[in-house]
């Protein structure tokens, strides 16, 4: 079984405003409300993959009911630790320009943390798990590298989609795959990259610190693939972005569920592309058959 970790879920709440003038009222064209969170993200696309997966991590009050009762009426196992704080709210703004107003995220007790980890006692090295996004704010710095060095003393397989020193921390452990997209790949080695060519080098160096796969998305310049033996580059895409929201959690899924089910990383990096980029032409994540509507124009091509 896949787990996918979301530690700070949310409601993601957005809305479409032609044109905004502040100061003044307006009514909204459009609002989508559906449960945010990089994990719970890649647990939807995996379900699209028709993959099963389960949910874990903290949820409180009425949002976390939300989060709850909508990923159950899509059929999606979660097992959530209740905490009493409430799950936050992010508001996504479409207008002239897009604006994201992020709530912070409540804080859990240690009482409550304990009951989370009791969650990993059950997990075996014949599961997989995705840990994804931000901490709960009350957690300690180190909290994904104490969680990710258990699974790995373990035996079992992980991947991250985390950034900074939590990132550059987890790659010890081996990691099935990391994403990062090039802005993170700039800030985890201290460099501004002009071109997606120059991003090469420092892709490499994830592989060679011990990731097994290194995805890096490149916005619309397309994507690469590091493995220890090659790297591979995907094109963009023609298309028009409609909300690029939960592209990069697309491509986790995309790649962990093709790659545990045939163990070829060109075939998921094949995947994770496609899913990717329906997301981002997509209002919301994904549906099966906008996956598979991209996978036929997918180009893959070796970088020498």
């Amino acid at each position: 079984m896949i787990y996918t970790i979301t530690l700070n879920p949310t409601i993601d709440y957005i809305v479409t405003i032609p044109h905004l003038n502040l100061g003044h009222s307006h009514h909204m064209e459009e609002e989508l409300i559906t449960p945010g969170g990089k994990g719970i993200m890649v647990s939807r696309v995996l379900k699209a993959l028709g993959i099963p997966s389960i949910a874990l991590g903290f949820r409180g009050g009425f949002t976390g009911d939300f989060v709850r009762d909508y990923l159950e009426e899509m059929q999606i196992i979660n097992q959530f630790t209740v905490i009493k704080e409430r799950t936050r709210i992010n508001l996504v703004l479409k207008s002239d320009q897009d604006t994201e107003i992020s709530d912070y995220g409540p804080a859990a007790t240690d009482e409550e943390v304990a009951v989370f980890m009791k969650c990993f006692e059950d997990i075996s090295t014949q599961d997989f798990v995705v840990l994804s996004g931000s901490k709960l704010p009350s957690m300690p710095k180190d909290f994904y590298e104490r969680l990710i060095r258990s699974l790995h003393e373990e035996g079992v397989p992980f991947a991250c989609d985390i950034t900074k020193d939590e990132l550059r921390n987890s790659l010890q452990y081996h990691p099935l795959v990391v994403k990062p997209n090039q802005k993170e790949v700039g800030e985890l080695f201290g460099r501004t990259f002009a071109t997606w060519q120059e991003v090469i080098p420092y892709g490499k160096q994830l592989v060679e610190l011990g990731a097994q796969h290194a995805i890096v998305s490149l916005g619309g310049d397309g994507a690469l693939l590091f493995t220890p033996n090659e790297v591979i580059y995907a094109p963009p895409l023609s298309g028009k972005v409609a909300n690029p929201v939960g592209a990069g959690d697309s491509m986790v899924a995309g790649f962990v569920g093709t790659f545990i089910r045939t163990g070829d990383a060109l075939e998921a990096f094949r995947v994770a592309v496609a899913a990717g980029t329906a997301t981002a032409f997509s209002p919301d994540i994904a549906t099966t058959k906008e996956i598979e509507a991209q996978l036929g124009r997918v180009v893959l091509e070796k970088i020498e």
